[in-house]
């Protein structure tokens, strides 16, 4: 049996996870769990892991039970905890924010946050409230890219948006009632995106904080899936400002 052995001490599963979270250089890997023989991606790890680092062989029921899942691709890791940034951001250095507002579907958050990765997005917002943390199935379902980015935690959703209108951002509000058509909207930078919850969409509290957009579909009684219509959201503003 496997047991952790500092409280401060975090799981990580799968290759790329734990690949991004060595190469990001934000957070120390301690040990790492793997199996005999070496899963086929091992050597990507190998040759990128510090020697200080310590390496068990493990059976993969052993790492199933570990991690809570078969998900890990036979290796499991300690990592020092995930950094969430304690400080709110600026408009003059982060220009494009991306906003999850009870977000609830780990693999749902992770999915946005590789979106927003790739997209350019400079710092996210995401909910204490109703959310799910950052947890080792959103970090490989982001396939590691979570480590790069900057993730603030609002206690609540009204705190955020209060704070992005202090600092005097552009805030656009995906929803699907009254809402303009995002192909005929500009977008103007410093701003912030806000993406409700999978199932009851932004809170109502915050809905008149903003300018409503929506993405074109086929069907008005059918939404996108959150982390689809993030995705679509987040390349279409990347692309009009020159971000990607």
């Amino acid at each position: 049996m496997i047991k952790r052995t500092e409280k401060d001490q975090e799981i990580v599963f799968g290759i790329h996870p734990i690949i991004e979270l060595l190469k990001a250089k934000k957070r120390k890997l301690y040990k790492i769990y793997t199996t005999k023989p070496f899963p086929k991606s091992w050597e990507q790890i190998s040759k990128i892991l510090p020697k200080y680092v310590e390496i068990q062989i493990a059976s993969k029921d052993t790492l199933n039970n570990f991690a809570g899942t078969t998900d890990h691709q036979n290796v499991v890791a300690l990592a020092s905890p995930f950094q969430i940034r304690k400080k709110f951001f600026e408009p003059q250095r982060e220009k494009f924010l991306l906003m999850l507002d009870a977000i609830q579907d780990p693999r749902n958050l992770g999915a946005i946050l590789r979106s927003a990765y790739c997209t350019g997005v400079q710092g996210v917002i995401i909910t204490q409230k109703d959310s799910s943390p950052i947890t080792p199935t959103v970090l490989k379902s982001s396939a590691g890219l979570a480590e790069y980015l900057e993730i603030f935690m609002a206690p609540s959703a009204k705190f955020a948006i209060q704070e992005l209108k202090k600092a005097k951002y552009e805030i656009y509000l995906a929803t699907i009632e009254k809402s303009q058509n995002v192909l005929q909207t500009e977008f103007k930078l410093p701003l912030c995106i806000v993406i409700g919850n999978e199932g009851t969409g932004i809170s109502k509290n915050i809905l008149d904080y903003g300018k409503h957009i929506t993405l074109p579909q086929q069907n008005s009684e059918i939404s996108y899936n959150a982390s689809v219509a993030a995705g679509i959201l987040l390349f279409t503003i990347s692309t009009q400002n020159k971000l990607i």
